[in-house]
């Protein structure tokens, strides 16, 4: 017999990862999350796996099963959550943000695709730039290797059906997902009416990337991906399908080890969205045809690069990004005897581009990071014309001005180990966001609430300042206090109650209210976030963490009745717990907890929502190595969280429990 052939169990794996450059160390210094793949494979969905850090929100308490794409945005810190989120979401390096509202569609990042994620909570200037208002979130994805790399098969209660899988060869990574829910209905109990429906889903992503080296060192990548998903809004002849295709390709030729090297990165995102939305009648036993927003084509496209060096224990970055995007939405509205006798399209163009250098000294006990950066944006072709459907006849044209400016923002970050288990660390930064295209130019209606746009909205600008301690060991903790302040806030400012009309909204009925988009004062908010972790055994882990805020709007000449107030979807208090147990070899088990203190569903504080906790459990059984079947229970104590309030009193809830059974496969 041939003895010269390797055992079996000696096989080497070949995994091929996107090209990266090498973090600079600096990070430490910053309130730093890593999410890793034992977490990601827990939960379906990546914003409810996020949601596990403090102060990570999306702008309602409802997730990506159940959420209209408008409202899907990410915000860190609790400070002032918003529809088009506060937060930069990359995939390594490449926004992922959508170019017309700035919200993530999320059935479009599936966790089985995924490695990893960094939540970096802090105004993000320095290589992030525009968008990393209250942080950011890079998510990193998969290696490629060969065969199937990832699997998850499952179906839950209400109709809900799931299948995800990610796999490939060696420079070849495929990722592709699809599900179906019949959905529950938002509004239950006795206010509930014919009107109220369930929140129907149907999704699907398909992603492919495929690297090459291309000799020297120098890695090459392109990644294509395409999602669609349709939504029923809860309310009868309300609904949304959101669509849309991405394109990366990357340079790279990182050092061998360690920091070094270059990148050059290009990316082109498209997207469109579709929404209705119905006027409900007092009973809710029907609704009316309100607003259709039957097409928002949107594109952005965009250009990074860096370089790196690094000189004994002190190593740098430079770099250049650009971002444009540019977009309109057409639409129907005003509904006259059951038809719609108006036109509406309205949208623009903005741009951003910024330089940065950023800087990092790792030399023990110490570590000092600082990075500056400077953008310039505008905004243009701002029009929104109205026409008669039935003449043609043209009732509103606006063409708003041309805006721009230039908005320096910097970072500096110090950490000292104090002992090789504890550190004390410091942070001071600032950071902006400019707003998009669907705050400057969309105006939307739910239910019968309808918010206005403005083509004048500034950017958002948040300067801020912490200070942490922590430590490894046994126990890994860590607590953070934070001051933030931001100006010039982009708010839903309530301007009318219903009934009746308004210039440009025209009528709102009872039980309405009229909004616009405002810069509406400035938001100081002050917190602390804390967290601990550890193993009572070697089968037993367990892990808590808190936020706590305090914002209060002061809104100045431009607001001054909200000053005072709790800016919209501010909880005071967020708490996280989970535990992990494998009392056999073969069974895993894990309960996860997150209370929310009140929030406000309104910029007025007169709709308010009311604390909740939610209990999710889950147990796996292996089956073969790397395999499971599990069983989950969502929201297991069937917990009635508020979710929404209209101006009449009427609440939605989240989700009721849900069972949820499958099998997972992680190589």
């Amino acid at each position: 017999m041939p003895t010269d052939l390797p055992p079996q169990n000696q096989v080497e794996m070949v995994v091929v990862y996107p090209p990266r450059l090498a973090p600079l160390g600096g990070e430490a210094a910053f309130s730093a999350v890593q999410i890793g793949p034992q977490i990601l494979k827990t939960t379906p969905r990546l914003d409810e796996a996020l949601k596990r850090v403090p102060g990570v929100s999306l702008f309602r308490r409802t997730g990506s099963l159940a959420a209209n794409p408008t409202t899907q945005g990410l915000s860190l810190r609790a400070i002032a959550p918003s529809g088009a989120g506060r937060a930069l979401v990359t995939l390594d390096g490449a926004p992922q943000n959508d170019p017309f509202g700035g919200w993530v569609i999320w059935t479009a990042l599936p966790p089985e695709g995924l490695d990893g994620a960094t939540v970096v909570r802090g105004a993000g200037a320095g290589p992030y730039g525009a968008g990393a208002l209250t942080g950011v979130v890079a998510l990193q994805e998969k290696g490629a290797g060969e065969g199937l790399a990832a699997l998850d098969v499952s179906a839950a209660e209400r109709g809900t059906y799931r299948i995800a899988a990610a796999g490939g060869a060696p420079g070849l990574l495929v990722v592709g997902e699809a599900e179906t829910s019949d959905g529950y209905v938002p509004v239950r109990g006795a206010r509930a009416g014919a009107a109220d429906t369930p929140l129907t889903l149907r999704d699907e992503s398909l992603s492919f990337r495929a690297q090459h080296e291309l000799g020297d060192g120098v890695q090459a990548a392109a990644r294509l991906g395409a999602y669609e998903e349709r939504r029923g809004a809860g309310l009868r002849g309300a609904r949304s399908i959101a669509s849309g295709a991405s394109a990366t390709v990357t340079l790279a030729r990182p050092a061998s080890e360690g920091v070094g090297g270059w990148r050059l990165q290009l990316w082109a995102r498209a997207s469109d969205l579709q929404n209705s939305s119905v006027a409900v009648a007092a009973s809710r036993a029907t609704t009316t045809p309100a607003n259709d927003q039957y097409s928002t084509p949107a594109q952005g496209f965009g250009l990074n690069a860096a370089l790196q060096g690094k000189a004994g224990a002190v190593s740098w970055e430079s770099g250049v990004d650009v971002r444009l995007a540019r977009g309109t939405e057409y639409e129907r509205f005003r509904v006259m005897n059951g038809l719609y006798t108006r036109g509406r399209e309205a949208g623009g163009e903005t741009l951003v581009g910024g330089v940065y250098l950023e800087g990092a000294y790792d030399q023990a006990p110490w570590i000092v990071t600082g990075g500056v950066r400077v953008d310039g944006w505008s905004s243009s072709k701002a029009k929104r014309r109205e026409w008669d459907l039935a003449t043609g006849a043209t009732t509103l044209d606006q063409h708003a001005k041309d805006a721009s400016g230039t908005t320096p923002t910097a970072r500096l970050g110090v950490r000292y180990a104090l002992t090789p288990a504890i550190w004390l660390r410091g942070a001071a930064y600032a950071g902006f966001r400019p707003p998009t295209l669907n705050e400057l130019h969309r105006p939307f209606r739910v239910g019968n609430d309808i918010t206005e746009a403005n083509p004048n909205l500034k950017p958002e600008i948040l300067q801020g300042v912490e200070a942490g301690l922590g430590g490894e060991g046994a126990v890994r903790w860590s607590g953070t206090l934070f001051y933030n302040w931001l100006k010039d806030p982009i708010t839903n400012v309530t301007i009318g109650i219903g009934p009746g009309t308004f210039p440009t909204a025209g009528f709102i009925p009872a039980g309405g209210t009229l909004r616009q988009r405002q810069n509406a004062g400035e938001i100081k908010a002050y917190g602390f976030e804390g967290e601990v972790s550890g193993e009572v055994s070697a089968a037993l882990g367990w892990r808590a963490a808190v936020s706590a805020t305090h914002a209060r709007v002061d809104g100045g000449a431009s607001a001054p009745q909200l000053t005072g107030l709790r800016p919209a979807q501010t909880p005071n208090l967020t708490v996280t717990a989970g535990l992990d147990w494998r009392p056999l070899e073969k069974l895993r088990l894990n309960a996860d907890l997150r209370y929310e203190s009140a929030r406000f569903e309104d910029d007025l504080n007169s709709r308010k929502l009311r604390a909740g906790t939610q209990l999710d459990l889950r147990a796996g059984w292996g089956v073969a190595e790397a395999s499971e079947v599990y069983l989950a229970v969502d929201n297991a104590a069937d917990a009635k969280l508020e979710v929404g309030q209209t101006a009449d009193g009427v609440t939605s809830l989240s989700a009721p429990r849900t069972v949820r059974v499958g099998f997972a496969y992680r190589r």
